[in-house]
């Protein structure tokens, strides 16, 4: 390899690879730190949950009864339900909305429309999830009570999970909160 005469001395100094190992040494020693973190909470999560546990065994995850009065029965499969349901409607309703409105603002949009809403996604982004919240239970969910949940019955009421009457605050309206939460969050990143 021949090298020009200006390049010849150009090189790594002791100074770059000192910096470079430091470098190196702290972000593992960061990395383990956020491993240990992770480790230490799930050892304290067990250790704080034996009492309860050795009171109701592992049939508190798969249990369907939840009665604080005596008899005492805990189950958590219905919340562990409800959260898995809500999670994967919010992901289904969130995900393809948010990487089209990443894909229009990154890639076609011109750019007296991508600036304006670029700052409005960034916006929504960092309002808090309990506002998010109230506005679901007191403006969302009324809509979905009186017109969306009976258009949906009307088209798919022989299906079991259709059935029933519309309350607005069930699975399908909370879906929908936590896909509107989720929204700016996703397209800011995707973007």
């Amino acid at each position: 390899m021949h090298f020009s005469r200006w390049t010849r001395g150009v090189g790594r100094g002791s100074a770059d690879t000192l910096g470079e190992s430091l470098f190196q040494w702290f972000s593992t020693l960061v990395a383990l730190g956020v491993v240990g973190v992770l480790v230490l909470i799930a050892i304290l999560l067990f250790f704080e949950a034996e009492a309860s546990i050795g009171a109701f065994g592992w049939s508190f995850l798969g249990g369907t009864v939840w009665n604080p009065q005596p008899p005492l029965l805990f189950g958590a499969l219905p919340f562990v339900y409800g959260t898995l349901v809500t999670s994967a409607l919010a992901l289904l309703f969130g995900v393809p909305i948010s990487l089209g409105i990443a894909i229009f603002l990154s890639e076609l949009a011109p750019p007296w429309i991508r600036i304006p809403l670029t700052y409005v996604v960034e916006l929504l982004a960092a309002v808090p999830s309990v506002v998010y919240g109230l506005w679901g239970i007191f403006v969302l969910a009324p809509v979905m009570r009186t017109s969306i949940e009976p258009f949906i019955q009307g088209i798919f009421g022989f299906l079991p999970i259709f059935q029933g009457t519309p309350i607005g605050l069930d699975k399908l309206s909370a879906g929908v909160i936590l896909a509107i939460m989720i929204i700016p969050t996703i397209s800011s990143v995707s973007r």
